[in-house]
Parts: structure tokens; C-alpha cells; sequence
């Protein structure tokens, strides 16, 4: 969805190629975005929590996006739609007043030979760019980020600020990476040898594909010797740690806090909660949800939601006995009600 660079739009102007339906007048004019709760007029709400209903016949604003459904209690303007969220975000895209930098390559940025930068390129201020690197049309590269050698950026794609490429990395096309990201550092490889650690070189590669999001201070691991692999339309929230040789599937979403052990491989259209704590070398199959907090200790073969419980802080091998214990409950409840029914039918035996 493209801005015509206005300070108002219509509704039909706002909505124009999208699936959805005006209810009301598409003439008004939207000047900004707002939420139900704080709405104003001459703003445009929308409704994707069922929390936020209550609001809805008090709203002041001028129109809000919402599902059929909701349509029926709206006092207002209305945009219906099957996933009022999707078309919440293509109609924000008018009032983003974040400007492209231009193209060219500030006075300050230092470039290594060999290195191809396309002219419709932005460099920003006091980049270091390193040998062999190559970047695409559209490319931005914001101001402090660190290119290394043989590195490629994909035509589109968005390094914000202070952005660190170690070499041999390769991003994709129309990919945003925010701040504070640091992608292809080594690998954690130490090999022990009598009681002494030795580092392991990390050969393998970081491969991003296209329209990934990767969120500020989110750290990716070169793979020891094959790469690691963020597919197409991956989305990582701040402050992820991605081990060596992990492969995340494509269109993925990870929330913050996530870390993700060594050669694990997760599938495609899987939903990670926030703080998930995934262990090395497990297989996690396409559409797998896990909650916010959930311990993954082996491979998820099936679809599904999966949680874990906290069950304090404990020794390991009290943690083991008492986990064992757990998985048990279910039969010692059929234990205790076969026992109380037999114990009743005794008690009645006897008072007779």
C-alpha cells in the first residue's frame, strides 16, 4: 500500500484495493490513526481485541476498522473486514511519516575494493563496508552499520543504525533489520581437551531471506560448518538468540527473549511465545505454537499447542523424580477416585 504523501485521505482513498466494505460515508476524510480507547475525531480506530468492545458505542472516532460481527454495534463510520488487523496495518502505511533516505553514500562511510554499491542505494554516515560486498537497488543502510567482507544485501532491504554483518552473510530482498543486531558473530564451539577449552572455527554462514523482520539487539550465530538459515517472511521480535546451523522455516513469528540451542530446526508457520527456551538438535514440525515460557526438551512431531509449567527452582535431579511424578497425575487421580468409591462402597457395607 502506497501513501500519496497527504495529510488526509478518504476512506475510499484509504481502502482502495483492499477487501473490504464501507458502511457509511467513504468520502470522510482521516487525518490520523487512534485507538478505540483514546479516539478522536477525524481519526481512524480499529477493533481486533474483544477487550476493547466496551468502547466501541462511546467512540469519537470518525470511522473504525472491525469484523461484520462488530459492524452491528458501531455508531460511526465502518470498515468491515475479514481480519481487521491486516487491513489496520495497509491503512497505517498512510500515516507513517518515516522518510526513505535519499540514495548516495555519505562523505564518511569507508568501502573496501571490489565492493558494489547500486547507485539507488542509501549509505548513511560512518558505515564501514567491507571487500566483496554487494548491495542491491533500494538497499538502506543506516548510519554506524558494519558490512563484512563478501557480505550480500538483497534489493529493498533496511539495516537501521549501528547494524553489525559479520562476513558472509547474505540478506534478502525488501528485509528489515532494527538496531543493535548482530548477525554471522561466531558460533558458542569449544572442544575440550584435558580440562582446557579450545575454540572450534566457525566456517558456515548466516543465509536471511526476503522479507524477514528482525527486531533490535537479536543475535544470529554463524553456522560451525553449514549455514544458518532464516527463510522467507521469518519475523524475530527483540533480544533472540539464534544458535550455530539453526534453520527457522518460513513465515515463522518468535516473540523476545527466545533462545534457540544449536542445529535445532523449527518449521514453517510455527508461533513462538516470548522467553521459549528451545534445546540444541531438535526437529520442531510446521505449525507448532508454544507458549510464552516453554522449556523445549525434544522434537515436536505433531501440530499443536504446547506449554510447560514452572515448577520452581530446584536440583536437577529433584526436577527429574518430580517431572516424572507429574506425568503420572492423571492415572493417580483414577487411582484415588477407584479407592474412594471402593472405601465408600465399604463404609455403606458396614453401616448396614
Amino acid at each position: 500500500m502506497q501513501a500519496l504523501n497527504k495529510t488526509q485521505y478518504s476512506l475510499s482513498e484509504l481502502t482502495k484495493g483492499l477487501d473490504v466494505m464501507i458502511k457509511g460515508d467513504p468520502h470522510c476524510m482521516i487525518s490520523g490513526i487512534c485507538t478505540l480507547n483514546h479516539s478522536r475525531p477525524g481519526h481512524i480506530a480499529f477493533l481486533t481485541n474483544s477487550l476493547y468492545r466496551k468502547y466501541l458505542p462511546d467512540t469519537q472516532a470518525s470511522a473504525v476498522i472491525l469484523t461484520e460481527e462488530d459492524a452491528a454495534g458501531c455508531t460511526v463510520n465502518a470498515v468491515i473486514s475479514r481480519n481487521p488487523y491486516y487491513t489496520y496495518s495497509q491503512i497505517a502505511a498512510f500515516f507513517n511519516d518515516h522518510e526513505t533516505p535519499a540514495a548516495g553514500i555519505h562523505p564518511t562511510v569507508v568501502i573496501g575494493k571490489d565492493t558494489y554499491v547500486d547507485p539507488s542505494a542509501s549509505i548513511g554516515a560512518h558505515c564501514i563496508i567491507g571487500k566483496g560486498v554487494k548491495i542491491a537497488a533500494n538497499a538502506v543502510i543506516g548510519p554506524g552499520c558494519i558490512i563484512g567482507d563478501f557480505s550480500v544485501i538483497g534489493e529493498a532491504t533496511q539495516l537501521d543504525a549501528r547494524v553489525t554483518l559479520y562476513h558472509r552473510v547474505k540478506i534478502g530482498k525488501r528485509t528489515r533489520i532494527a538496531s543493535g543486531v548482530v548477525i554471522g558473530s561466531d558460533g558458542f564451539g569449544f572442544a575440550n581437551q584435558k580440562g582446557v577449552w579450545h575454540k572450534v572455527p566457525q566456517v558456515g554462514g548466516v543465509e536471511i531471506g526476503d522479507d524477514v523482520d528482525i527486531g533490535a539487539n537479536t543475535t544470529i550465530d554463524r553456522g560451525a560448518v553449514e549455514d544458518t538459515v532464516i527463510e522467507n517472511g521469518v519475523k524475530l521480535d527483540n533480544l533472540i538468540q539464534v544458535a550455530h546451523n539453526v534453520r527457522i522455516g518460513a513465515h515463522t513469528v518468535i516473540a523476545g527473549c527466545t533462545g534457540i540451542a544449536g542445529s535445532t530446526v523449527i518449521g514453517k508457520h510455527c508461533m513462538i511465545g516470548g522467553a521459549a527456551m528451545i534445546a540444541g538438535h531438535l526437529t520442531i514440525t510446521d505449525g507448532v505454537m508454544l507458549t510464552g515460557g516453554t522449556g523445549v526438551t525434544k522434537s515436536i512431531q505433531e501440530p499443536g499447542i504446547y506449554s510447560t509449567g514452572i515448577l520452581g527452582l530446584m536440583t536437577n535431579q529433584e526436577f527429574r523424580k518430580k517431572s516424572a511424578r507429574f506425568h503420572q497425575l492423571e492415572s493417580l487421580v483414577q487411582r484415588v477416585k477407584s479407592l474412594e468409591s471402593a472405601l465408600k462402597e465399604l463404609t455403606e457395607r458396614n453401616e448396614s
